[in-house]
Parts: C-alpha cells; structure tokens; sequence
C-alpha cells in the first residue's frame, strides 16, 4: 500500500508546471489625473476612496434606504446575476476537480458451488446437489486515465475558470451598484414629478381664478372678449400640463415598481423632492471626496470584470500550448480479496495492487491545436481591447459627471433668481393691469414666465440630486450596507 500511495504522490509532484504567459496588467490608455478646469470642481491629491462609501451612508433619507434594500432583495434582474455567478462558481469547481484522480470503489462478493478439479470447479457446478460452495470477497479502488498535468494544461484550465468566476461575481458587483442607482434615479425623479404635478394644479387653480374675474370684467363690460379667450386657453394649457405630469408622476411609480421587484409602500414613496433648501432634507449627499488620481476607475466592478476576462483569456493560452505536448496517463488500481468477509482487512485477506502509464502524442491533426492556440492568443488580444476599452468608458464617465458637478450649483443658482425675477415681474404686471397701467396681454405673458421657471427649478434640482447619483455609480459606489 505504501508503495502505491509513493507513485501517487510522485505522480502529483509532477503537476507544478505551466505554460501560460506572464499576466501583467495593460497600461490604462487614460490620463493619470481627472479632468481639471474652469467647468470641473477643484479635486484633491489621491483618489478619494469613493468606492469605499456604503450606499447606506451615501443615501440618506431612511424611506429610500428601504426602497433600495427591497430592491436588493427582489429585483429579478440581480438575482439572475447571482444565478450567474453560482453558475459560474460550480463550473470553477468541475475544472479545478480535474486536477485531483477519480477514486473509485468497487465492492464485490462471489459464491461457487461445485467439485473442484484440477482444472477448478469442473463437476457440479451449479448443481443444488454434492460439491463444496465456496464464498469469496473483495474490494478494490483506483483511479482511470488520470491525467498527469506535466506541462500545465489542466491548470491552465483551472485557472481560466476561476477567473471566470471572479468576472461574474465583479459582473454582479456591477450589476447592484446599476440597481442602486437606477432606484435613487427613479424614486427622486417621482418626488420631481410630484413637485411639478403640484406646481401645475396650483398655476391651474389660479388660472381658473383668473378666468372667473376675466369673464365677470367681460360681463360687466370692463373686459374684453380677447381677455376672456386668452383666460380660457391658460386654463386649458394648465389643464394639458396638470395631464401630462399626473402621467409622468404614474409612469414613474410604475418604473420603480419594476426596479424594485415588488411593490413599493406607500410610505416610502415621495410626494415631493424636498424644500429648496442647499443641504437641508436631501435624499443624498452633497459633496463626495472625489480625488484627482484616476487609478480609482480601476476598482470599479465593470472594469475589474473586464480584468478576470483577461486573465482568463491569459490562462487559456497555456492550455492551448500544453496541448502540444503529449499527454500522459496514470491507471492504478489497488484492492484486496478474501475467503470469508470477517478476514477481508486482516491477514487472511490478499493485497494486490498495479499502475501504469501511458503517454499519447498526436503526430497529425491538419494544424488543429496550432489553430486553438492561435485563437486564443487571439482572444487574449481581444481581451485586452475591452479591458482598455472599460477603462477609456469609466474615464469618460467619470469626466461627463465632474463635468456637470462642476456647473450645476451656477446654474441652480441662476435658475433661483430667474424664478424669484419672474415671480416679481409677474406680481407687478399684475398689478399694474388691474390699475388700468399695463396690458393684459402683458400680465398674461409675465404669468407664463413665472410658471414656466418654477417648473425649470424643479427640473435643474432633479439634474443636481441625479448627477450626485451618477457620480458616486461612475466611481465605483459601495456596496456595504
């Protein structure tokens, strides 16, 4: 047995090689530093560890903290993601087994029943009647054409599955950073629909107001018909913008529904975007501790998943060449026999064991192996392309978000004063219309002005709430609680 157990384990020690290249990481095709500028916002040394940040902490209003955890929890998109990763895991599994021999183990018991002869059992046999009955038992185990991974291959192959794994698993990363910020996307652009729902059934009932005194002035002789007219088509412009926001509003409900997986408690459902007020009530952070160096995009989900790509694509060319090269076989086979059960494992018991090897070296193939490793050096090339190519997107990303981090505060800023200009022009136009200064016309256009800015405002706060979104996702977010 111990002779066995010896050849086993020389066999194994011959399994260190491998003929894979030597990964070494692509160098990113991107500048080493963030976009700096008059339109970006002023960065600090290092990278900021925005990734290191738990959505938790990131996203601070409690209601949308539940909604993204229910999200977590029933979206059917991500749990297709983590099926992926099991699958890919297990497949890992399968490929690493065949590193290690297939022992099996065969029982076995036999009985004879005849006239033992010089020749064996020769008269009787069968026969219910005279002749001895023999018993005989035995075990045995061993292991078929186990492959002895001299040059690599089955390793390569290991490890091109592992990597695998890793991609998919950096796939289901990338996959639930995607979800939590298309939740906080969706559910702060239903607290902007309602803003704006809001803002237009009260510019109706106002309108409505208006059109009441426009057709008592006419009634009375003091207005005009055209003053009636352009009352009742504010009223129905008010009417059509009330429609088409209550729709958005819905529609949006709708959308997070399908995010989240499940329905959504009300409760947890906003009926505003908060008070414009910088800093006060925000579903979100305002600031994050973005950093100058772009060594962070390298840490994001996508691009790590991009990476294990590679690697995989780098080990597959190590089996592709171990391919050349014989292969050799080991068989062994080890058991013992005996007369009676009880004696099987102790001296009455037989030992026999035997091994042997083989090797087989394909003198002819049409260039077949040569062609699996031209293609996977070719893969790996490809590979490599869309790693760089991840790399160049998740910059571009991350540029596109600084960029309008960078403007955005100017322009709510602006847009505050444009409402409260248009709200003061409005108020005073209509002021001077009812003490005969001004046209109603005049009146009617400095209303629409102020309308339509309250509804910019709305508009320019949901671009500032989602491009803090965007910014933490394009950085790599964090997936800790």
């Amino acid at each position: 047995m111990r002779r066995g157990a010896t050849a086993w384990a020389m066999a194994l020690a011959l399994t260190g090689c491998s003929m894979a290249p030597t990964y070494q990481r692509p160098a990113a095709p991107v500048p080493a530093a963030l976009p700096q500028g008059a339109s970006y916002p002023a960065l600090q040394p290092g990278d900021g560890a925005v990734d290191a940040i738990g959505w938790h902490a990131f996203f601070t209003d409690a209601r949308l903290q539940r909604v993204i955890a229910q999200a977590l929890a029933q979206n059917r998109d991500l749990r297709a993601s983590v099926a992926n990763v099991a699958a890919a895991r297990a497949q890992y599994r399968v490929a690493n087994a065949a590193r290690l021999p297939a022992i099996t183990a065969v029982p076995a018991v036999s009985r004879f029943h005849g006239t033992v002869g010089s020749g064996g059992y020769t008269g009787g046999y069968g026969d219910a009647t005279g002749g001895p009955t023999a018993d005989a038992f035995g075990i045995s185990g061993g292991a078929a054409s186990f492959e002895i991974d001299l040059w690599g291959r089955v390793r390569s192959l290991s490890r091109a599955a592992l990597e695998s794994w890793l991609a998919s698993d950096e796939g289901r990363k990338s996959a639930e950073t995607a979800l939590i910020a298309e939740v906080a996307q969706a559910w702060l652009t239903i607290g902007a629909d309602a803003d704006a729902l809001g803002i237009a059934r009260a510019t109706l009932a106002s309108r409505e107001a208006t059109l009441t005194i426009a057709r008592q002035r006419e009634a009375q002789g003091i207005g005009t018909t055209l003053e009636t007219a352009q009352a009742e088509t504010l009223v129905a412009g008010a009417r059509s913008d009330t429609a088409a926001y209550w729709t958005a509003l819905e529609q949006a409900k709708n959308a997070l529904t399908l995010l989240v997986g499940a329905s959504v408690a009300t409760g947890d459902i906003p009926d505003t975007l908060g008070p414009d007020t910088l800093g006060q009530n925000d579903a979100v952070l305002t600031t994050l501790p973005v950093g100058l160096d772009s060594a962070v995009l390298l840490r994001r989900p996508d691009v790590l998943a991009a990476e294990h790509q590679l690697k995989a694509a780098n080990a597959n060319i190590g089996a592709a060449r171990a391919a050349l090269f014989p292969t050799i076989s080991l068989t062994g086979l080890a058991g013992v026999a005996s007369a009676s059960l009880g004696g099987l494992f102790d001296q009455g018991g037989t030992y026999n064991w035997g091994m042997a090897a083989s090797a087989t070296q394909t003198l002819f193939d049409g260039g077949a192996k040569a062609g699996n490793l031209a293609a996977a050096k070719a893969r790996r090339d490809a590979a490599v392309a869309i790693y760089e190519k991840a790399v160049q997107s998740a910059f571009i990303d991350v540029a596109n978000a600084l960029a309008r981090r960078g403007t955005i505060d100017a322009q709510l800023a602006a847009q505050r004063d444009n409402l409260a200009s248009a709200e003061k022009a409005a108020a005073i136009t209509d002021a001077r219309y009812r003490n005969g200064v001004d046209t109603w016309l005049a009146a009617l256009d400095a209303a629409r002005s102020a309308y339509a800015a309250r509804q910019s405002l709305v508009s320019v706060r949901l671009a500032r709430a989602t491009n803090m979104v965007a910014l933490y996702e394009v950085l790599g977010g964090g997936l800790k609680p």
